[in-house]
């Protein structure tokens, strides 16, 4: 039974940190994806070719995954607040700056400094959600701040279509204002962060003593349950050099291959069907609003059973299904059904996913494993996208590209359940119901 303070805790850490965290991811991934919106005028622009504009798609996650683990120990050391508001600002101003390059090389310039400057926010975030909630909220906390990204694109996507139907202003084309008017936010939310963020629960203000006190006595329990637990690591570089981390990461080069193949081609693959841009981004926001619903379902299933292997693997396999029938797809119906399908298995199996490294890693090993796991990870970001434009300058359609990322789903289910059977053979917690 959960006691009355449990649930005035759980209660006060959903409210005061989850909507604000989903505002910040909203507003990251609204900046990283509006280059697939930016395409459908700047491509013909600054002269990017299908390729071209894959490769500058996917340099951001080069940038990304070169900084991320420094970026995720800084934040580990000076706390979230100062770290996480540092990232804001300065992405914030990388975003803008795009609309004024002037050809491919600019193009990958910026992407590449793009996600330099935004590495270490997402695994920072899981961090920081890892330092407030305890193990049996932890895939639900970490399923609402990862809704935060269909949303963005549910929301995001008729605002970015909206915004490239305005007529030239000050000169700028509509590429060129979409790039500075959704920077904006992010440049104003950095200084918001360094008010309204809080580091530790230890200076927690905002709750009542005895709340506070419970819960740094129930995370310091579950910390010390798992430190005593063999197969546990606390250092940076031995979790850089653990085999489930490099699992997890490879597990989650699936599913960010999938979710960026989406985020980047969906609007041009929608658009071939004959819609109009705002049509279009009506059309992409569809099967988000779906995967929000099914992810925190999914995610609160998981926790309740405390069961992380199959919580995974199921989803996994459905996006892989999901990406073969879009590459089948003929018509316009069929291919929204087939953006549905995929969008609900990527979503679902994230918050799991996520819910893993927390049970094995802790202080500096948790910061450097996090953001090991996201950016080895997200290379799946870099690689799906290319792929997708690379051959289809080869053959002219999409469907080969999106076999090899239904691919790279597969191998995701596959790793998982060999991971699993590594954990039950050793008893040492990585997704089954011990380990909690």
């Amino acid at each position: 039974m959960i006691s009355d303070l449990e649930a005035r805790v759980s209660r006060k850490l959903m409210l005061r940190i989850i909507p604000f965290v989903m505002l910040l991811y909203f507003v990251s991934f609204l900046d990283r994806v509006n280059v697939g919106f930016a395409a459908m005028t700047m491509n013909k622009a600054i002269g990017l070719s299908p390729t071209a504009f894959g490769l500058g798609g996917g340099l951001f996650f080069i940038g990304y995954f070169l900084f991320e683990v420094p970026s995720n120990l800084i934040l580990h050391r000076v706390g979230a607040r100062l770290w996480i508001a540092r990232v804001m600002v300065t992405w914030g101003i990388v975003s803008a700056a795009s609309a004024f390059v002037v050809g491919p090389n600019s193009f990958y310039a910026l992407r590449f400094v793009l996600g330099v400057a935004e590495a270490g926010f997402f695994p920072g975030i899981i961090l920081y959600l890892s330092l407030w909630f305890p193990g049996r909220q932890r895939a639900v906390a970490a399923a609402w701040f990862m809704a935060a990204a269909p949303i963005s694109t549910a929301i995001g996507s008729p605002i970015s279509g909206a915004i490239m139907k305005l007529p030239p202003i000050a000169g700028l084309a509509d590429w060129q204002m979409l790039y500075i008017l959704e920077a904006v936010p992010a440049i104003i939310l950095g200084f918001v962060v360094l008010k309204y963020m809080t580091d530790t629960p230890s200076k927690a203000h905002w709750m009542k003593p005895e709340e506070r006190e419970w819960l740094i006595a129930k995370l310091k329990g579950e910390a010390n349950a798992r430190e005593s637990h063999a197969g546990h690591t606390a250092g940076a570089l031995s979790a850089l050099r653990d085999p489930r981390v490099l699992a997890l990461s490879l597990i989650y080069f699936g599913t960010s291959a999938g979710l960026y193949t989406l985020g980047l081609w969906a609007p041009l693959i929608i658009r071939q069907y004959g819609f109009g841009s705002f049509e279009t981004g009506l059309i992409a926001g569809i099967p988000s609003v779906l995967a929000v619903i099914a992810m925190i379902l999914w995610a609160k299933h998981s926790d309740l059973t405390e069961e992380r292997t199959w919580h995974v693997v199921i989803p996994c396999v459905v996006a892989c299904l999901g990406f073969v029938l879009v590459g089948q797809a003929t018509t316009a119906l069929t291919v929204i059904l087939a953006l549905v399908i995929v969008n609900i298995g990527i979503s679902a199996a994230k918050a799991p996913l996520w819910a893993m490294p927390s049970m094995f890693l802790s202080g500096a090993g948790a910061a450097a494993g996090i953001a090991m796991i996201n950016s080895v990870g997200n290379l799946g970001g870099f690689v799906g996208p290319f792929v997708i434009g690379w051959l289809k300058n080869v053959t002219g359609s999409y469907s080969a590209g999106l076999y090899v990322v239904a691919g790279t789903l597969a191998v995701s289910a596959v790793v998982t359940l060999m991971l699993s059977r590594r954990a039950q053979q050793t008893h040492a917690p990585a997704g089954e119901r011990h380990g909690h």
